[in-house]
């Protein structure tokens, strides 16, 4: 498999460094350094020169069969829940919402001219699956991310789609301004946003926003499943985000 696309600018020893993080969190299974070294197409001594400090700080162990992410990654992953403010009980509620929609649950969350999709019970193996957490480069495409910036004054909405623009992804995918502008309107009305076969063809996806808890964060609960699933259990699915709105659970105060 080629090595994936990234954004690169940084020194080669940097870079070199993600992309093995990203090979070895992407494989789902250990992962031997002649596979690194052609994955990175780069000497099986660069490899080991890139890993030791990776080894050294907790970020990869080694087992017998190769590379795999180590005990640091939990700890980086817990500071990006907590910077986007999420609380410890978010997983289990996220984990209730995929039990009553049968649907994968999210959550996500606009800070600072950023979208991201926080968390999720879609498992990390699942490349198949067109929502992963993340940056997330379709928020104008996704029931999410018309959630969360339908939410915001319209002056960082505009800022937030001049930035980062407005792609076309389907046939159904909003890429005007104006148009989007009429969506952020109706989401507000509805309470909800829907995106159906506008980010991927073959999925729809529900989203609701969280009230303002005051800590500059906009944040937003939802769901994605296959369009004929969604068109079947809509109602179902729509009630049992909105049950899940006041269990959102807020940070302690520090």
């Amino acid at each position: 498999m080629p090595a994936p696309s990234r954004p690169s600018g940084g020194p080669q020893s940097v870079e070199r460094a993600l992309a093995v993080l990203d090979a070895v969190a992407e494989a789902g299974r250990p992962v031997g350094a002649k596979a690194l070294a052609r994955r990175l197409g780069c000497a099986l001594s660069t490899v080991y020169h890139v890993t030791g400090p990776l080894l050294a700080r907790g970020y990869l162990v080694r087992t017998a069969d190769g590379f795999a992410p180590g005990p640091r990654v939990p700890a980086l992953h817990r500071a990006h829940q907590h910077h986007h403010g999420l609380a410890a009980g978010t997983g289990e509620l996220l984990g209730r919402i995929r039990r009553a929609t049968g649907a994968e649950a999210y959550h996500t969350a606009y800070r600072d001219g950023l979208i991201t999709v926080v968390d999720t019970t879609a498992p990390v193996t699942d490349t198949a699956h067109p929502f992963t957490p993340g940056p997330e480069p379709r928020a104008h495409a996704t029931a999410h991310g018309k959630a969360l910036l339908a939410a915001l004054p319209r002056p960082l909405r505009r800022r937030y789609l001049a930035a980062h623009g407005m792609a076309r992804f389907t046939e159904r995918t909003i890429t005007s301004a104006e148009r989007f502008e009429a969506e952020a309107r109706r989401v507000r009305e509805q309470g909800f946003a829907v995106s159906v076969g506008e980010a991927d063809p073959a999925y729809t996806c529900l989203a609701v926003a969280l009230p303002d808890r005051g800590d500059g964060i906009v944040h937003a609960l939802s769901v994605s499943l296959p369009t004929a699933d969604f068109a079947r259990r809509h109602g179902d699915i729509r009630t049992a985000l909105a049950r899940a709105v006041p269990a959102f659970p807020a940070l302690p105060e520090s």
